[in-house]
Parts: C-alpha cells; sequence; structure tokens
C-alpha cells in the first residue's frame, strides 16, 4: 500500500498497452493538467516499491453516440476503510478535481481532516433541558405564528411577578423609559443571536458539503483503470460542480435548520478564554435562577398560611408584619419560611442527582395556570381603578430605585439563551426578524399594563415582591379561592421549573472541568457535581428572602453576560469567520438589521456602563447603612 509517484516516461515506451487519448479535445475545467503538444511526454504512476503502472487516462470524447448507449453493467469493489483508501491516494491528484478559483484564506491554510474527528462535536451543558454545547434534533416543526406564542410565554416569567414592585420603587416615567429603552436593546441581541445561529449552520452545512466531496473523491481514487470506469469517473465529473465556490453561493447556505445551541456556538467561534467565560456566566445565571426559584415558593408559602388570631384571610390591608412576627403559636414567620425552604429542598432537590424533563402536558398545565393568574390581576386592578378605588400616587422618578429596576427588567427580557431551541422547529423562517420584533412589542404592552395597573391601583408599600401575594387582602378579592389560587400560584409554576434549572446547571459544571477523553469518577459524576449544584442557591434563600434584590442582581450582572455581552461577541466573531470562509460577497439572508459594527460596540458600552452604575449604587447604599 505505498504511495504512488509520478514520473515521466519516454516516448519508446510500449511494455504496456496504453490507452488511446485525445490530443486536442479536453475538457474545458481539466485542460491545464494534461499535456496536450504532440510528442509530449505522458505521466506515468509508479509505486513506491518500484513497480510501474500505466499512464494516467485522459478522459475519453463524449459523442452523440456514446452519450446516447446504455452505460454497461459493472461490479464495484467493496470500499475500502478510510484509513487504507488514505494511503493509496496518489501523490498529484489535481488532475481529477482543479483548484478553485479565488480559494479564501482557511482554503488555502486548510489541513487534512482525520476520518475518525470529522463532523464530532465537543459535549455541552443543557440549557433549556438541551444540550447546549452541541447540535440537538430540530423537533417537530411549528408555524411562525405557534412559535410567536412560544417565545411570548418563554418571555414571560417569573421576573414579571417582580416588575410591579420595581416600578412603584423607581417612578412611573423613568420605569417607562427604561422599560422601553431595555426592550429595544434585547431585541438587538436577540438578531445578533439569530445572525450567530445562521453562520453556525452555515460553517456546518458547509463541512458536510467537504466531507461528502473528499468521500466521492476517494471513491475516484479507488476505480480500476479500466475504459468503462474511465469513462463513468468522467461522467460523474461532468455533473458535479467544477468549483467549490458554486456552493458557496447557495441560496440555501445560511439557512438555520440545525439546532446549533449557544454552548456550541461559543466553541466554533470564542477561543479557550471566551468559551470558559462563557460557561462562568451560564453557571451564575443559573445559580441566581435557582436562588429566585428557592426564594420565592418558601415565601409564597409563608405569606398564605402564616395568619393570626383576628385575620382568617391572610395579609391583611394597613398591617405590615415582621420577621419576626408569630406565624403559628411560637413559630415566627421566618422560621416558618426556612421550614418550607427545608421541605422544598427535600422534595426536589434529590432531582438534581438525576436526568428530568418537563413533559409537554406539564408545559401546557403550567402554561394555562400562568396565563389565568395574570389575567385575573390585571382584570382586578382594572375594576379596582375603574370603581375609584386606586390607591396608587407613584413618584415620576427615584434615582435609588433604578439599579433594582434595570436588573428587573433585563431578567425579564431574557431569552437569548433558549432562542436555538425556539427558532429552529419554526417551518418559515421568511420573515422570522419581524415575527421577533411583533412579539417583543407584544411583551413590551404586557408589561407595561401590568405594570401601570398595579402601580396606580395599590400604595408603593402595599406592593410586595411577588405582585400575586398583593392580592390575598380580603379588601382586594373576596373570595377565598381565588386568593388561595393567586397566592399559591407561584409553587406550582416555579416547583416545576427547579429540577429542570439544576440538571442544566450540573450539566454546566461537568462540561466547563470536561477533558477530552476523559470520564469522571461515580463519586465525582453523581454526588459531587449535583452537592455544588444544590447547596449555594439553598444557602442564600436560606439567609434572605429579598425577592426583588435577588432579581435585581442576577439580571444586572449575569442577565447582562447573557443577554448583551455574549451575542455582541458572537455576531462579532462569526462574521470575521464567515468572511474568511465564504468571501466578503457571502450574504447571510438572517442577518441583524443592526449589522454596522457601531451597534456591536454600543451594545457592549451600554453592557459595561450598567454594570460599573449597579456595582457603584451597591457600594453607595451599603456605605450609607
Amino acid at each position: 500500500m505505498g504511495q504512488f509517484q509520478i514520473e515521466a516516461a519516454p516516448q519508446t515506451d510500449t511494455s504496456r498497452e496504453e490507452m488511446p487519448q485525445p490530443a486536442t479535445t479536453r475538457h474545458p475545467a481539466y485542460a491545464h493538467h494534461f499535456l496536450d503538444a504532440p510528442g509530449s511526454a505522458q505521466l506515468h504512476f509508479r509505486h513506491a516499491d518500484g513497480g510501474r503502472q500505466g499512464p494516467i487516462p485522459a478522459p475519453p470524447l463524449r459523442t452523440a453516440q456514446s452519450a446516447r448507449s446504455p452505460r454497461p453493467s459493472r461490479t464495484r469493489k467493496r470500499r475500502a476503510p478510510a484509513l487504507a483508501r488514505a494511503h493509496c491516494r496518489p501523490v498529484l491528484d489535481s488532475w481529477r478535481r482543479p483548484p478553485p478559483i479565488n480559494p479564501g484564506r482557511r482554503w488555502r491554510q486548510q489541513q487534512p481532516r482525520s476520518p475518525c474527528t470529522e463532523g464530532s462535536l465537543a459535549p455541552g451543558p443543557l440549557l433549556a433541558s438541551e444540550m447546549a454545547g452541541e447540535i440537538t434534533e430540530t423537533g417537530e416543526l411549528y408555524s411562525p405564528y405557534v412559535g410567536l406564542v412560544y417565545m411570548f410565554n418563554l418571555i414571560v416569567g417569573t421576573g414579571a411577578l417582580t416588575m410591579p414592585k420595581a416600578f412603584a420603587t423607581a417612578g412611573w416615567l423613568v420605569s417607562l423609559v427604561l422599560l422601553v429603552f431595555l426592550s429595544f436593546m434585547s431585541f438587538v441581541t436577540t438578531t445578533f443571536v439569530m445572525e450567530a445561529m445562521a453562520a453556525a449552520n452555515a460553517q456546518l452545512r458547509w463541512k458536510r458539503m467537504e466531507s461528502h466531496k473528499e468521500e466521492d473523491e476517494d471513491d475516484s481514487s479507488s476505480a480500476s483503470d479500466s475504459d468503462v470506469l474511465v469513462q463513468d469517473n468522467y461522467e460523474r465529473a461532468e455533473k458535479r460542480p467544477i468549483l467549490s465556490v458554486q456552493r458557496r453561493g447557495s441560496s440555501n447556505l445560511f439557512e438555520i435548520t440545525d439546532r446549533v445551541e449557544m454552548g456550541q456556538m461559543a466553541s466554533m467561534f470564542f477561543n479557550k478564554v471566551g468559551v470558559n467565560l462563557f460557561y462562568v456566566c451560564i453557571i451564575v445565571y443559573l445559580y441566581g435562577d435557582l436562588a429566585i426559584y428557592a426564594t420565592a415558593v418558601p415565601l409564597s408559602l409563608m405569606q398564605v398560611t402564616c395568619t393570626t388570631s383576628n385575620d382568617s384571610c391572610g395579609v391583611e390591608a394597613d398591617i405590615k408584619y415582621n420577621d419576626t412576627d408569630r406565624c403559628w403559636g411560637p413559630i415566627r414567620r421566618v422560621d416558618a419560611y426556612r421550614i418550607y425552604l427545608a421541605i422544598f429542598t427535600l422534595l426536589l432537590g434529590p432531582f438534581t442527582f438525576f436526568d428530568v424533563q418537563k413533559t409537554k402536558y406539564l408545559q401546557i398545565l403550567t402554561s394555562l395556570m400562568r396565563w389565568i393568574a395574570f389575567a385575573i390581576m390585571i382584570v382586578l386592578a382594572l375594576i379596582r381603578i375603574g370603581h375609584g378605588k386606586g390607591e396608587g400616587h407613584p413618584p415620576l422618578a427615584d434615582l435609588a430605585g433604578i439599579r433594582n429596576l434595570f436588573g428587573v427588567c433585563v431578567y425579564s427580557f431574557m431569552c437569548q439563551h433558549s432562542l436555538p431551541s425556539l427558532l429552529t422547529p419554526v417551518s418559515s423562517k421568511r420573515h422570522l426578524t419581524r415575527l421577533v420584533l411583533l412579539d417583543y412589542v407584544l411583551v413590551l404592552a404586557f408589561y407595561g399594563l401590568l405594570s401601570f395597573t398595579a402601580i396606580f391601583c395599590f400604595r408603593s408599600d402595599r406592593l410586595l415582591d411577588m405582585y400575586t401575594l398583593t392580592f390575598a387582602h380580603c379588601d382586594v378579592v373576596s373570595q377565598a379561592a381565588v386568593r388561595l389560587f393567586l397566592g399559591l400560584f407561584p409553587v406550582f409554576t416555579i416547583s416545576t421549573n427547579f429540577p429542570i434549572i439544576a440538571v442544566t446547571l450540573r450539566n454546566n459544571w461537568k462540561t466547563l472541568f470536561h477533558r477530552e477523553g476523559g470520564t469522571y469518577p461515580w463519586v465525582v459524576d453523581r454526588v459531587v457535581f449535583p452537592t455544588i449544584t444544590l447547596l449555594p442557591p439553598v444557602l442564600v434563600a436560606f439567609c434572605t428572602h429579598d425577592l426583588e434584590s435577588l432579581v435585581g442582581i442576577t439580571g444586572a450582572y449575569a442577565g447582562t453576560g447573557i443577554q448583551y455581552i455574549i451575542p455582541a461577541f458572537l455576531v462579532y466573531l462569526c462574521r470575521k469567520h464567515a468572511e474568511l470562509d465564504f468571501g466578503p460577497g457571502a450574504v447571510n439572508k438572517h442577518r441583524s438589521p443592526f449589522r454596522h459594527t457601531f451597534w456591536v460596540g454600543f451594545v457592549l458600552l451600554w453592557a459595561f456602563s450598567c454594570l460599573l452604575f449597579v456595582t457603584a449604587n451597591i457600594i453607595l447604599s451599603e456605605t450609607k447603612l
């Protein structure tokens, strides 16, 4: 199995019968690879062991008669393994395929790929119960309007329940301006992620095309030198596109068909340091998520169940409770909160040690409960305002509340990390950007309606961190069943999400410390990683139940990284990669409307400015205390 060498044969060599070769007619794409001058030397193969083969055959003439004649039947030999075929390739094989016109820098620097690593992808973490570091199944397709509903349902979550309190603290005018601006910034970065998804799909599609091309070339190199096989190889070469640039210009190259999660996009476009920072940011965000969930459920249960002897329906209008107030006999309210936290941890914590996912019917149930709760709260607030019972008189602006308002708004518009799972199954992506814009307009209108009805209906001191608990007042809702449903609504919805987020965080930890070819011991895999996933958020929830601050800090720091910094760097680097891979003329059909580099710089400047402002605000607040 030695390599082939090529040498020039003298004209008098007649030891082997040579195939007739046309002297003047050549395929135009291969003309410069043959010696057309009469009397010129022919090229012969020679094995490394010295055995000589026949001359390189030229493609035979295609005449009208040969084109009409049926192809002779033949039996192909079984294809040799890839590694074996690699040793049989001739040293000079450009006669089968001409070099591309204007090859890009990546093409010139491309090294031969190993058959065992072609198309392999590094393992990645789970995001939205999917592997964020690898290509996952697209799933069942759905229409753009169904995708609009799914995206709306994804964005509107727990953060919306803390927004009314943040609005009342910061003032209605400042809140409105900041909400609109942050909605616009989130839409900009969402289009950045969509462009990066299309660029990642183009790279993966290009790799598959190149892989198929190499396999076709390997097949032609293993064929015999008979006239029939030469004729067949030549016909296949004519049918195949001659220049790879023609494939680069395919209109479907940037189509989003593979679900490439953000972890895989980070590994494609970031360096090693950038990938590690990406996972650190995701981990911090998920820790904040778990801490918020672990706080919201016990807090709701405490507010609903802790009653006094003369209070038969929960929290009264003019009563302000402290953590040291009695709940049941000698049990204080803070003790009841921690008891519920312990029960919550014991019931849901063990799921961290296993793999769980939310079923379709559970998703439908929790979504239905959420929208019923939101509709009840908005209608009840509008009825109170219509009857002249509105007590809210929010200020225009209060700079002291901007810090929490910023974090809450960023957290409430968080969807970038789940866009691949959400947008890839959309059947028609022709107007995908307009669809996303419509979704953001609807979400913005919903947040405005929910928050403004709340701040003009209730006084600021009556609005609780969890907006649903405000309706536990007897003078607000007279029906006990409605009060109980609104008070316990976060318990059901958040409890179903906690195990999924915990498993997601655990898998991100595994990915961060993963080394290629290595495996974790059983104790590390099944005990250590679940433990470091579960303990920190539970300890945070044990120390504080200030839900508004938890949401604000999570959104201000980890949320800024995921919503602004990571999408900005992703789109900037994916544009650089696309220009190197496909040339400056390649057009991404899903490119962002904010395609100028100015927008990338503006997003990064806004993100770092917000981080500095929030940090300075926290330091000054702690100093005053």
